[in-house]
């Protein structure tokens, strides 16, 4: 029987019966992996909104509209559509739900999701408010950009989910900037702003 030299293929079998037992991805959750670190927060960070920032109506054809700065970068997407000026985001998509989020809901099965996709996510609150198109769940936290394809740099950001339901829809509001950036006025503008059609 030929023997097993060295750790390495006995970690492999213990990760690998993690993964089948675990729906969260393991990596990164047992010592001896590295964890991204978030990265420091930067000086007088760009990304500022103006407060002379004009904002236009968007109409997705998933049935809802929302105010997004006007001259932003435009992509549309299958599930809705992103707006992107340099290290500022909005993202707003459309998925299909049995029920409405509750704060313990995404706690448990969001907020997991999203430490998986996103990097170095620290969540700093998750809890229901009132909008004018109806109650949303919030979840505030930071994370690291996306590495720049040339300099491989990350800037820490911060971000805001809304997540909005509506006869089995259920729409992500998604909006980032650097952190440190002054931007709660415009982003509570846009939150706002969501109606149903």
């Amino acid at each position: 029987m030929e023997r097993c030299h060295g750790t390495k293929p006995v970690l492999a079998v213990v990760l690998a019966a993690l993964a089948v037992a675990s729906p969260i991805p393991v990596i990164g959750t047992m010592p001896g992996f590295a964890v991204e670190k978030a990265v420091p927060e930067e000086k007088n960070p760009p990304g500022d909104i103006p407060d002379t920032q004009v904002f236009i109506d968007y109409a997705s054809p998933q049935g809802f509209t929302l105010k997004v700065p006007e001259g932003w970068a435009r992509t549309e997407r299958p599930d809705g559509a992103s707006f992107v000026d340099k290290l500022d985001g909005v993202v707003v998509s459309l998925a299909q739900e049995s029920a409405a989020p509750t704060v313990e809901s995404a706690k448990t099965n969001y907020v997991p999701k999203l430490q998986a996709q996103e990097h170095a996510v620290q969540v700093t609150s998750v809890k229901a408010i009132k909008l004018p198109a109806g109650t949303a769940i919030r979840i505030v936290y930071t994370s690291n950009s996306e590495p720049n394809a040339v300099t491989s740099k990350q800037v820490r950001l911060e971000n805001e989910r809304y997540l909005l339901f509506r006869n089995g829809k259920l729409v992500t509001l998604e909006l980032y900037a650097p952190k440190g950036a002054d931007n709660a006025d415009q982003w509570q503008l846009m939150s706002r702003s969501f109606r149903w059609k």
